[in-house]
């Protein structure tokens, strides 16, 4: 299959939408813009296509009401702006595409949303059961409650996340670049626009050079990681410039705009996608060289005789890191031990956990089903 075949033969998109876009470089909402962008979606959707909107510009449409000219650094500031931003942003989502009979749900997510495992599935069922009954999601990170420690960072990584969520062909960014390109093009006129690579090439790193512009968090840089994230599930990513006419309906029919970042590889199973999409673990067991192996070459279950030292506190069930002894991560799952209980039984075999603990939960420190290596 062709990659922009894999663009037109897609079920289940994720459309992301940047904040310069939405406001127009900050002047308030774009709704001219945004109504053309929802256009375009309807013709998806009737076309058979399944659409999750994430979307920007709730500081940045709240800092145009306030008044304020320069993105505020205090957290509470921030969150203010998101709250008086949100309510204009979902109301214009939802006017737009009452136009077309839509309907649109707002969904605000943490970070804590997508690393517990039963509101990661608890958000997952909601966002299927409302593309079941033809809603169009608008999802945003929730702002007025998250702080600095556990947010997403930008966009563009929550985009990639909630792909992996709802398990999508696709994700799509929409940015006021063209694509990605191989030099910076404001300062190199001759900079050749990417048409496609593989999103774990290392090239991309360089060529995506530096941060993002006044209004939001994220940059290239960013759109680059958040495919790498999306491939992880085995979806595409293609960043694309949102000003250009007809981009989301002439990507559907493969017309070669923006930039296409591929996956290495093809879905992996769901629980395993939820294990690779988390960012946030609570501990780290450091492996020596035979359990890096085993995990990484045999498919094997992580046993307490290969773990060399555990940090952290964690309990049972929770997210681990797993790194080798030059401290760089190899897996991550869930821990059958509390952190105290790892520690007692660490370099042991596991015919000796009932007598050091009193008691077994498993021969295994991480059983293979809820590891994934990364």
């Amino acid at each position: 299959m062709s990659e922009r075949t894999q663009l037109r033969q897609a079920r289940r998109l994720v459309v992301k939408i940047g904040s310069a876009l939405l406001t127009n470089d900050g002047k308030g909402l774009d709704v001219e813009a945004l109504g053309l962008w929802v256009d375009q979606i309807a013709e998806l959707i009737e076309d058979g296509v399944e659409v999750v909107i994430v979307s920007s510009g709730s500081v940045a449409e709240g800092m145009s009401r306030l008044g304020w000219t320069s993105r505020p650094q205090q957290l509470h500031e921030l969150q203010a702006a998101a709250a008086v931003g949100q309510m204009g942003l979902v109301q214009t989502w939802e006017a737009q595409f009452k136009r077309h009979d839509i309907h649109t749900a707002q969904i605000l997510l943490t970070h804590d949303d997508l690393s517990d495992r039963k509101r990661y599935l608890n958000g997952r069922s909601t966002l299927r059961a409302l593309l079941d009954f033809g809603v169009v999601p608008i999802v945003n990170e929730n702002d007025t409650v998250v702080t600095d420690e556990i947010r997403f960072g930008d966009n563009d990584t929550l985009g990639a996340l909630v792909a992996n969520l709802i398990e999508a062909d696709g994700l799509i960014i929409l940015t006021d670049q063209l694509g990605l390109f191989d030099k910076d093009p404001r300062k190199h006129p001759d900079a050749q626009l990417v048409t496609e690579r593989k999103a774990g090439d290392h090239e991309l790193d360089a060529m995506a050079g530096g941060g993002a512009g006044a209004l939001g968090r994220g940059g290239m840089q960013t759109k680059v990681r958040a495919a790498r994230l999306a491939a992880r599930s085995g979806a595409f990513t293609v960043i694309v410039g949102g000003r250009i006419e007809h981009a989301l309906t002439r990507l559907r029919s493969g017309d070669v705009i923006g930039t296409m970042l591929l996956p290495e590889q093809g879905r992996i199973a769901a629980r395993k996608q939820w294990l690779a999409s988390h960012l946030q673990t609570r501990g780290q067991l450091a492996l020596d060289d035979g359990a890096v192996r085993v995990l990484c070459l045999g498919g094997r279950s992580l046993l307490p005789v290969g773990v060399k030292g555990v940090s952290g506190q964690f309990r049972r069930g929770e997210m681990v890191s797993c790194v080798d002894q030059n401290g760089k991560e190899v897996a991550r799952g869930l821990v059958n031990y509390d952190a105290d209980e790892a520690r007692a039984i660490a370099g042991r075999s596991s015919d000796r956990i009932a007598e050091v603990l009193g008691y077994i939960s498993g021969e295994e420190m991480i059983h293979r089903d809820n590891m994934v290596i990364v």
